[in-house]
């Protein structure tokens, strides 16, 4: 395994990560299953854990919890906050109300007095950044979290952050968690530029394109991932996008071939090759997934490999542009957008 400074923090983490999206109902992961793939990712030299209060509705967080006892000092455990956990209003977004609130139930279900990096999951376009991020510094002195990011937040959010914290004295983030992969390569034009440029440190979720870049999706088979089944549209073959990415991963599967490397490894050794990121999330459904996802832990692609996976997915592209989950809401919403 090999390790980053997780951006000017100075602390290790490994290139590979532990995302526990999939523990409990999402993934139909037990606690057993969930516990022996942490057991299993920190035996091969994993150091950061990454869940969230949303997956499976804290279930993640507290099956989290119980497979880490008696060894978190030995753990990088980051959470999340702001998406929506109930159908009451003000149990979500990124005000000092919600996140004070939020921190305290995730510190329970996981069972710690403090997490290493709190992360808001989404940006909340009504709330002020200033309000965000004084919640955060007070959280951060009174010893609850040691540093805070973002997750999938534009670049212009992320220089604006940077911004208001500098005006107003507060704490800032430090790191910024993107989708990124070989088929979405969009943030490659803004995000991790300016990730470099303020020295943020770089954990990428769905580097192997929720299922694509696993293997498990090519011509002529059946689609056969865990994501499937609730995200139909994502896998629908009649879809130009999704004719596009089938196609692409045939491609990138000859290059793989090629090289002398799975799919997998193919993928994973891609997002670690940027010199923005810091590591890859990945996060298994099962041990043979988790070891499949382990073996591309020292993986290092040629320059050669990496001209051939350009040439066949452009850089800067997305081939789903509207998977990317940053669209800002008056895009989305024209109510935002019309008086």
């Amino acid at each position: 395994m090999q390790y980053r400074t997780l951006g000017r923090t100075g602390v290790q983490v490994s290139t590979l990560a532990l995302g526990a999206m999939n523990f409990g109902a999402i993934g139909n992961t037990t606690q057993d299953e969930a516990t022996a793939i942490v057991d299993a990712a920190l035996e091969a030299g994993v150091n950061l854990i990454d869940t969230a209060d949303m997956y499976s509705a804290g279930g993640s967080e507290e099956m989290v919890g119980k497979a880490i006892a008696g060894r978190r000092d030995d753990i990088v455990l980051a959470t999340k906050a702001t998406m929506p956990m109930g159908d009451e209003r003000n149990h979500r977004g990124s005000s000092r109300r919600w996140l004070v609130t939020a921190l305290d139930d995730s510190l329970r279900r996981l069972g710690v007095d403090h997490v290493d990096l709190y992360q808001i999951h989404r940006w909340d376009p009504t709330t002020s950044d200033e309000e965000t991020l004084s919640a955060l510094t007070d959280l951060q002195r009174a010893g609850k979290i040691r540093y805070f990011g973002t997750s999938t937040f534009p670049a212009h959010r992320i220089v604006q952050a940077q911004w208001a914290a500098r005006e107003h004295r507060l704490g800032r983030y430090v790191t910024e968690q993107p989708s990124y992969s070989i088929l979405q390569r969009g943030v490659e034009a803004h995000v991790l530029p300016v990730a470099e440029e303020y020295g943020l440190g770089v954990l990428v979720w769905s580097p192997l394109a929720s299922g694509w870049l696993t293997g498990a999706i090519r011509e002529g088979g059946e689609v056969a991932t865990n994501r499937s089944a609730f995200m139909p549209d994502r896998f629908d073959l009649s879809r130009p996008h999704n004719r596009a990415r089938l196609d692409a991963v045939e491609r990138l599967a000859g290059v793989a071939d090629e090289a002398g490397l799975t799919l997998i490894q193919l993928a994973l050794g891609f997002v670690t090759a940027h010199p923005a990121v810091t590591c890859a999330l990945i996060g298994p459904r099962t041990l043979d997934h988790l070891r499949s996802q382990l073996a591309a832990a020292d993986t290092v692609l040629s320059a050669d490999v990496l001209d051939a996976i350009d040439a066949i997915v452009a850089p800067g592209t997305d081939l789903a542009a509207h998977e990317k989950f940053d669209a800002p809401p008056a895009l989305l919403d024209a109510a935002l957008r019309r008086r």
